[in-house]
């Protein structure tokens, strides 16, 4: 299969979606690879180690997208990619398509076949290619808060971790998932007072039995967490329904019960986010403040750490790709339905039907 690994374009977006170690795997199978030139630059990685792989560099983007059968990206395409995506050809990335209806409409007049990272299911369940990105995502949601909560930065001026004699901050985890735990274990080692929310109570019992002292569990519900913002000073949103648009756990009408310079962070921002008052922001316009409360909600946070953040996505991503260049998309969906749920788009038609009630579209089932 002929393979191509475009540079992301998206707003300080540094991950690629594969690293040289990972084309090295794909050629070793027969596979032909293109990469564009300084794809991966960003994550630390140059053109020079792409070759000695055994990939082609190839100048533009369009080049890239204009060869290749099959697309291995990090993040979904945005406008300026649109025309470059061609019917037939196998794009292989996150999408997020439930909050982007532009997206879901372009991709679909486009009569691609789009295979979503996060809705692909592992042998024994979960989400195992939004895993690892969630565990940076929940790492890093604490600390961008922890640096929002500073003075300089529009918040309360708290650290974190507090000192002797002066009480550490409390934190707020929405969710206790891939996310969440990682957000909670970030917080906690850095000495917060840390509650983290759930609607299971098997989750919120093996929360409380592997997590730190100072990570206490509460139940997941409007009245616990209103009753919780009135003291937080920092809340992490980390719901996740695979899929499908997040539900806004924080209303609009709940800010008035937080403190000024409380600081919020909505990891579920890709999936539209779980404050009502969330709207996507970039690495270089991270924050906005609505009445007095910080809001933190960078759609793509681990392109922060995108050295760390590539490595941890082909780990994970790499025995995919290579089934789907080695036996093609549907053989590889026949023998895998794990990897079937990850189909959310065929030939202008919605597989998945989250997508497909997002936004009242006909939903097809898939048939391979």
């Amino acid at each position: 299969m002929i393979i191509g690994i475009p540079k992301e374009i998206k707003n300080n977006e540094n991950r690629v979606g594969m690293t040289p170690a990972g084309v090295r795997e794909l050629v070793a199978h027969g596979h032909t690879v293109y990469v564009q030139h300084t794809a991966g630059e960003g994550s630390g990685f140059a053109d020079s180690e792409y070759e000695a792989a055994g990939a082609s560099i190839l100048p533009e983007i369009a080049d890239v997208y204009g060869i290749a059968e099959m697309i291995i990206k990090v993040k979904e395409p945005i406008e300026p990619e649109y025309k470059l995506v061609r019917k037939g050809q196998l794009l292989f990335t996150y999408f997020h398509f439930a909050c982007d209806r532009e997206l879901t409409m372009t991709m679909l007049e486009s009569g691609a076949t789009c295979i979503a990272y996060e809705t692909v299911v592992g042998p024994q369940g979960g989400l195992p290619l939004l895993i690892p990105m969630s565990e940076v995502a929940g790492r890093m949601s604490v600390q961008e808060g922890a640096r929002f909560l500073e003075k300089p930065q529009g918040g309360r001026g708290i650290l974190l971790g507090g000192v002797p004699g002066v009480k550490p901050a409390k934190v707020l985890v929405l969710g206790g998932g891939v996310v969440g735990r990682n957000a909670a274990l970030m917080a906690a080692g850095l000495g917060a007072d840390v509650t983290i929310t759930d609607i299971s109570l098997p989750t919120l019992r093996h929360l409380a039995e592997v997590m730190p002292r100072n990570v206490k569990t509460l139940y997941s519900s409007r009245h616990n967490i209103e009753t919780e913002l009135t003291t937080t000073d920092l809340v992490i949103g980390s719901v996740l329904i695979p899929g499908a648009k997040a539900p806004h756990l924080v209303t609009a009408d709940m800010l008035r019960l937080m403190r000024k310079g409380t600081v919020m962070v909505d990891v579920a921002i890709d999936q539209g986010g779980c404050f009502e008052t969330s709207h996507a922001t970039t690495h270089s316009d991270p924050v906005y403040t609505v009445d007095g409360i910080v809001h933190y909600a960078v759609a793509n946070i681990p392109g922060a750490v995108p050295y760390t953040s590539t490595m941890a996505l082909t780990n994970a991503t790499l025995p995919y790709a290579l089934r789907l260049a080695d036996k093609g998309w549907q053989e590889s969906c026949k023998a895998d339905k794990g990897l079937a749920e990850g189909v959310n788009i065929v030939d202008g038609k919605v597989t998945f039907k989250a997508v497909a009630e997002a936004f009242d579209l006909p939903y097809t089932p898939l048939s391979i």
